[in-house]
This record gives C-alpha cells, structure tokens and sequence, in this order.
C-alpha cells in the first residue's frame, strides 16, 4: 500500500507524534508499504529538494528519533516555519495525503487527536486510522468524557473550571485539595499536577493558563497507576506504570528508564477482567474505533477509578499501547497493519 504517516503537527505533543511517526514508518517499510513520513506542520520544507513522489522511502529526520525531556515552545515552532500559507497543513500535506491509500495518523494532543483532522479528511475522502471525528472529539475533552461515562464506571470527582488570571485565587478557596488540575484537551500529562495544598494548587492554576485556562479540577486518588490499551473494542492485557520519582509525567512517560512498565500488571484474574469490562465500556460509550488506551487508578481498596481514553495512543519506542499487544501476541509491525486492515474496515462501513 502507500502509506502517509502524518505526524508532528502544532500540539504540545508534537515531538512524541514525531518519534511516533518515525517508529511507525519504519515499521511499515519493513512489511513492504511505500511511506512517506511527513510533518503535518512544516509539509516538505522538512525534505528540501524532494517532490512529494520523492518523499516516499526518504529517511526520517535524525531529530524525530527520539522525544526531548521538556516539551516544545510552539511560538518557535510557528516562527520557524518559511512557508507563508496558512493554517495547520503544511506545504504539500494535503496533496500528498488524496494520493495515499491510508494515511497512518501518528498525530498527538490537540492537533490531531480532537476530530478536526478526521473530520477534514472525512470531507475529502481520505482514508485515515483510528476513531472518527465524533469519538475523537469527545475523548479529547476530558469533562465531556467523565460526564458520559459516570454511570457505567467509577471516576474520581471533579469539575471543571474555565477562569483568568484574576479568578485563580477565588478558584483556590473553593477547591478541595489534594486534587490533580489537568488541562481540559491535552495528553502525555501535560500541564497536570497533582496538588497537594493551596499553594500548590494555586501555582498549578497559574501554569494552567498557560494552556488556556481551561481545566478539569480531580479529587485525588492515590493508588497503583494501570492502563489498558483497546484493539477492536477488546482490551489488550493492562500494564502498570511505576514511576522511578514523582508520578508518570511528561519525563517519566518519554525518557528511558524513567519509569518501571510491568505487563500483564500484577493483577488477580478478578482485577484484570473487572478493568478490562471497564476500558471496554468506556470505548463502547464514546463510540471509538479501531484501537485506543484507558488509563485508571487501582487504590488501596482494590477499586478501579477511570481517568481518561486516549484515542491515537503513543506508539514511540517507550509507550505502552506496544507493550501491551506484545504481550497479546502482536508485535509492532504486526500492530500497525492491524491498525491499517481495522481502519479500511471502517473505513468500508461508513
């Protein structure tokens, strides 16, 4: 097939969508697809020289390869594009993805991850991976999501806040802690923090803003941290995340070693059927395809709190939706063409 792995883009997760794309082109290549890996963002300034034809087999940046500890400034990003057009696709993205056969999305966050790209494609008949617009942009909002799923699983408390500068402090007294204050549609766990008294709570309101000053305000629940990818609707075995310090942050998600990653986790056969239901129920509710990642929270009481889906999983060479196929019986290459065959499946019934 030729294939685009459409990666990067302008969220706060582009560089962890770029070593995404780069180790999913690889693996591609490998089965014999034609590829060509793009920066949704930059388009073909990536590749000077090069028409869009000639990006297929063209090696990936050596930058892409692997994800830096803090993430990226993206007023630098914006400035460092030549390219005068507007808007988030890059010069050449979007003829080069009418003439793919799939166009693999290893975008991450906001750029890719809330439906406005799968919706843009579904208007020009372009085949995509991964759940449709709908899903995706509900999953994406992490109030919108617990609102749906309250009655079928159990999720921490919370509400959600949208405030200025000047309400911080009155949003301060009002709010329980400890709680986790979390940026309403973003991923990889940035901008989250775990706030344990009102002065953290109110520096962790200040850093918010920074993401737009729209937050999800979570009691916290302390336990073991589980996640449970989805393949088809069916959950994969769960892993457990352990991290070296701190909880499993930006860092402790994309730096190796950082965190101890155990799968199967260490679960009774009870536990792992009644998480597996859970994960399960939740991609049912929000109507998502083809693969995705429910993350949870064990306590002390053996109770599975739900936090939050994501809906195009991390796929670098540290993440866990990998893993946890691993341990299905699917390695890497093997995921993506499942990914691949499951989205022309999809594809075929819309």
């Amino acid at each position: 097939m030729k294939i685009v792995v459409l990666a990067g883009g302008l969220s706060p997760e582009r560089n962890v969508s770029l070593s995404s794309g780069t180790k999913i082109a690889q693996a591609l290549r490998g089965l014999g697809h034609t590829v060509a890996l793009v920066d949704m963002y930059f388009g073909l300034e990536d590749y000077p020289g090069l028409g869009p034809e000639e990006l297929y087999g063209a090696p990936a940046p050596e930058r892409w390869q692997s994800v830096d500890r803090t993430a990226p400034d993206l007023a630098a990003v914006k400035a460092a594009r030549r390219w005068e057009g507007k808007g988030d696709f890059g010069p050449g993205v979007l003829e080069l993805c009418r003439e793919a056969d799939m166009v693999f999305l290893a975008l991450h966050g906001q750029c890719g991850e809330d439906g406005r790209i799968q919706a843009a494609f579904d208007l020009m008949d372009i085949p995509y991976t991964g759940s449709g617009s709908l899903g995706s942009a509900i999953a994406m909002d992490k109030d919108l999501t617990k609102r749906l799923v309250a009655h079928l699983v159990d999720t921490p408390e919370w509400r959600f806040a949208a405030y200025t500068e000047r309400e911080v402090d009155s949003l301060t007294s009002k709010t329980a802690v400890p709680c986790v204050v979390k940026p309403v549609d973003s991923g990889s766990s940035i901008g989250v923090t775990i706030a344990g008294d009102k002065r953290e709570l109110r520096s962790a309101l200040l850093e918010g803003l920074r993401y737009g000053g729209r937050c999800v305000l979570e009691r916290y629940v302390k336990g073991r941290e589980i996640q449970v990818g989805l393949l088809d609707g069916k959950a994969l075995p769960a892993i457990e995340i352990i991290p070296r310090e701190g909880f499993y942050d930006y860092e402790n998600k994309y730096q190796p070693g950082a965190a101890e990653e155990v799968c199967p986790a260490p679960l009774t056969p009870e536990q792992a059927a009644d998480v597996a239901r859970r994960a399960e129920a939740v991609y049912e509710a929000l109507g998502l395809a083809v693969y995705s990642r429910a993350d949870f929270i064990l306590d002390e009481n053996g109770r599975f709190w739900f936090l939050e889906i994501n809906t195009l999983p991390g796929m670098t060479p540290t993440s866990l939706m990998p893993q946890e196929a691993a341990a299905a019986g699917l390695d890497y290459p093997a995921l993506c063409q499942r990914i691949i065959d499951l989205s022309l499946a999809r594809k075929g019934k819309t």
